[in-house]
């Protein structure tokens, strides 16, 4: 396993960790929590108006869909730029921008007067947003001792779990009640009260351009994952990978992003530094979180199309369902990410997949037009423990051997693959639903996918619904699947007790 160097005594770039007290920490954290919550919310909030903003702006379906994949292209595009943007203009300064900037594109997207209008102010976000998560996980890691690295991401823990809890339940009540400018103007008191915090407790740094900026690699790498999570996107959205229009993009980003790797592997200043791969324990958890994060956020779009579809629920009770799986999560990564401190993450981790797989395992096999609702949310809570003894811990085991200045370039780097692995997971999950459709569903009953079935009756919705759980439980054998071989690179990880960064 290659060492990392210690960082510099005189580094001006932040303090080290024993600079800052526990209450400067906490302070820091209750920042960086609430601009993640505010893009994370952000995201969940508006994948429940999509249908309603169609019928406001009387704009077709495949146009309103990219108030969505917009967002995510920017996130994809402005991701790749934050290690180096944070060396170049200094944390603080660049995470208060990127609320700033998110804040506006809020504003901005709840005064849209047109669809397209939206989606343009949708980027504006995105690019804000894709900021948010590393700059303000790299400023938390660094204020924060490494042996109390599990703590710290436990701490970043909370707004991941919360988006997906309360984003439905939100954003239904805000499209039914109120209306839907509001899940973009509710952004703006959330984004002023982090940027005045942020302005009085994130600890004073300068900037340090220590290196340039690699513009061919940026120029490769940013339009790369733009083009290869938009063909993902829209082969799932079609289901079929083969298409053209999902296809070629696809295969174009594919290949930018192999030119990226190769180039950075010669060169001296790269975008991304890929020696960080030479670190093992940093490889495993990069491995590890790309197969879970794939199997399970890619299964994330199932359950409520399934509670909607074949038993008839709501979109806002569909998120009630899912309720006791987030809660699940949030105590087991608190009590998880904790142990992490003290007891090996590679222990921790593998237990987590473990116990997460058997529960998925179980709720696929009872999957049924007509299984009792305690049955599935009794399951699911156990992949929720599963879920949170596994994301955080293995987040933390990959920091925590990073120096000083490696935090930045290994935060940017996990960012992207969880964005990747999410984008790869969902489209993958989309596509086979819709083969297992084609297969089981008779023609014209819901065979041509998921458009086919929203012009159908209930009644004949009710009556080809156990052919429909049978398609769901077949796509959801693949998750299974993909979370078990999660294993795999969880094996690697250090089952040694952690003793803090090399180095030090």
């Amino acid at each position: 396993m290659a060492t990392t160097t210690a960082p510099a005594a005189n580094s001006p770039a932040a303090p080290t960790p024993t600079d800052t007290p526990s209450r400067g920490i906490a302070a820091i954290a209750l920042v960086v929590v609430l601009g993640s919550i505010m893009s994370v919310l952000d995201v969940t909030v508006v994948n429940v108006a999509l249908n309603h903003l169609a019928q406001d702006f009387d704009a077709p379906l495949a146009t309103i869909q990219w108030v969505a994949t917009g967002y995510t292209l920017a996130l994809a595009t402005v991701i790749p730029t934050a290690a180096w943007a944070m060396g170049r203009f200094g944390t603080k300064r660049l995470y208060m921008f990127s609320i700033a900037t998110f804040a506006a594109g809020s504003i901005l997207a709840g005064l849209a007067w047109s669809a397209e209008s939206l989606i343009v102010f949708r980027v504006l976000q995105g690019l804000g947003g894709g900021l948010i998560m590393p700059v303000g996980m790299t400023i938390l890691a660094r204020a924060s001792d490494p042996s109390r690295m599990g703590r710290t991401m436990a701490i970043l823990g909370i707004p991941v779990l919360i988006g997906p809890l309360a984003g439905p339940i939100l954003g239904g009540w805000l499209v039914d009640d109120v209306s839907w400018r509001w899940i973009f103007f509710i952004n703006v008191p959330i984004g002023a009260i982090a940027l005045g915090l942020a302005a009085k407790v994130f600890p004073r740094d300068t900037a340090q351009p220590t290196r340039p900026l690699d513009v061919p690699g940026l120029l490769m790498l940013s339009p790369g994952l733009a083009l290869l999570i938009y063909g993902l996107a829209t082969g799932g959205e079609k289901g079929d990978f083969g298409a053209a229009g999902a296809l070629v993009p696809a295969v174009l980003g594919a290949l930018l992003v192999i030119g990226f790797v190769a180039r950075a592997l010669r060169v001296e200043h790269a975008l991304i530094d890929l020696r960080l791969f030479r670190n093992r324990a940093f490889v495993a958890a990069a491995g590890t979180m790309f197969l879970f994060v794939c199997a399970y956020f890619g299964s994330m779009m199932l359950a409520p199309l399934y509670y909607q579809l074949v038993r008839g629920e709501s979109a806002t009770a569909s998120g009630m369902l899912g309720a006791p799986q987030a809660l699940a999560t949030a105590l087991a990564m608190q009590v998880a990410s904790r142990l992490s401190d003290r007891i090996a993450p590679g222990r921790i981790v593998l237990i987590g997949i473990a116990v997460g797989a058997s529960g998925f395992l179980a709720f696929t096999t009872q999957v049924a037009a007509d299984t009792p609702y305690w049955v599935l949310m009794a399951c699911m809570s156990v992949t929720g423990v599963g879920v949170g003894m596994t994301l955080m811990p293995t987040t933390a085991s990959a920091l925590r051997t990073m120096s000083h200045e490696q935090v930045a370039v290994a935060g940017t780097t996990l960012t992207i693959i969880q964005q990747v692995s999410a984008a790869i997971g969902g489209a993958l999950m989309s596509v086979l639903l819709a083969g297992s459709m084609r297969d089981g569903l008779p023609a014209g009953q819901g065979a041509g996918g998921l458009g086919e079935l929203h012009t159908l009756s209930p009644d004949v919705v009710v009556a080809v619904g156990p052919a429909l759980a049978d398609a769901f439980q077949g796509t959801y054998w693949w998750a299974v699947t993909l979370m078990g071989l999660a294993l795999l690179p969880a094996l690697l990880m250090s089952r040694r007790q952690p003793t803090g960064a090399v180095g030090e």
